[in-house]
């Protein structure tokens, strides 16, 4: 299979359409690049021209991941966190995008999770069901020290 040659603006756009499509951040750009053979002035003339154009925005990437993942796959920060760091995102930026998460949903989340995911443990002793519970919210992503909180 031969690679199809593109242009230096074919590939420009095609990484536009990239970002447009959904979010992205500076890895998955320069992952995506890869795919294109790419001196590195014009990879990043490329970058410079998406960050310029807002095409590119690792801020608005940081607070539209957070929220997809939260309230639509119900992580929590943890997995969250541990994701973005993956994509090369900075802790400080993380942080600072956080409260896209209002802590009422944040708790609600947990209590939510925690009596579905509960009342389908059966043949088990109490603090056998408690366990396992916590345990499960915390692989997703849920900081212990939040899901004690809300039973105490």
């Amino acid at each position: 299979m031969d690679k199809k040659s593109y242009t230096f603006e074919e590939i420009k756009q095609k990484l536009v359409n990239y970002c447009v499509y959904q979010d992205r951040c500076h890895a998955e750009v320069e992952q995506k690049m890869r795919e294109f053979l790419l001196i590195d002035e014009a990879k990043e003339e490329i970058i410079l021209y998406l960050l310029k154009e807002n095409y590119l925005n690792e801020e608005r990437f940081t607070r539209s991941y957070i929220r997809g993942k939260f309230y639509i796959k119900h992580w929590g920060r943890t997995k969250i966190k541990m994701n973005l760091k993956q994509k090369q995102i900075s802790e400080r930026l993380i942080n600072s995008c956080f409260d896209e998460i209002y802590e009422s949903d944040y708790e609600k989340t947990i209590r939510k999770i925690f009596e579905d995911y509960y009342s389908k443990q059966t043949g088990l002793k109490e603090y056998q069901k408690k366990t396992k519970t916590i345990k499960y919210l915390m692989s997703k992503g849920f900081e212990y020290e939040k899901i004690i909180d809300i039973f105490d």
